[in-house]
């Protein structure tokens, strides 16, 4: 899968000498039309893709379909395509390792018009993390607004914004083609 980018928070630097983390995460991308199925977090006032951790017996599509359902209740997940992969280094909060490298796999996917039930980790239910059908244009805005006025932003809303910027772009690129 291609990378199409790779991203060191400056906390993190330098890398030499730090004990690594290392992380494998798979993402969502539900599109109809200019809207895209996200999870909204209400503690950081966030949308992000829906997607998580790949337990260490799975792969990447494995994972993918696990999450979706888990933060959406996505039903019927196909036509599961790659997008490319977001690799980050960024500071970790556990005492066991300095940094932590994820790799987020994401995907483009389709799904059955009706959510079914969510299964939500408790951080998430704490975190008031709700999945939500967006525009992404006003998603990608909301985003921005929010890291230039909100201190209490998590590291995700970075890479959640640029993947949204791109999935954008390449929308309209495709629209153009059609």
């Amino acid at each position: 899968m291609r990378v199409i980018k790779s991203s060191i928070h400056p906390d993190a630097l330098p890398l030499e000498d730090k004990i690594t983390f290392h992380r494998r995460a798979a993402r969502a991308i539900v599109v109809r039309g200019e809207s895209i199925l996200l999870l909204y977090t209400d503690r950081y006032q966030d949308y992000s893709l829906p997607g998580g951790g790949i337990d260490p017996d799975e792969n990447e599509v494995e994972g993918l379909i696990r999450e979706l359902q888990e933060e959406t209740g996505a039903q019927n997940i196909r036509n599961i395509v790659p997008f490319g992969a977001y690799e980050e280094y960024r500071p970790w909060y556990k005492p066991d390792f300095d940094v932590m490298h994820m790799m987020s796999y994401c995907f483009w996917c389709d799904i059955d018009e009706e959510l079914g039930e969510m299964s939500l980790e408790d951080y998430e239910i704490k975190n008031g993390m709700q999945p939500v059908w967006m525009n992404i244009h006003e998603a990608i805005r909301h985003n921005k607004h929010n890291m230039a006025t909100n201190e209490k932003q998590g590291l995700s809303i970075q890479r959640e914004t640029y993947l949204l910027e791109l999935i954008a772009s390449e929308l309209m690129e495709k629209q153009k083609v059609s």
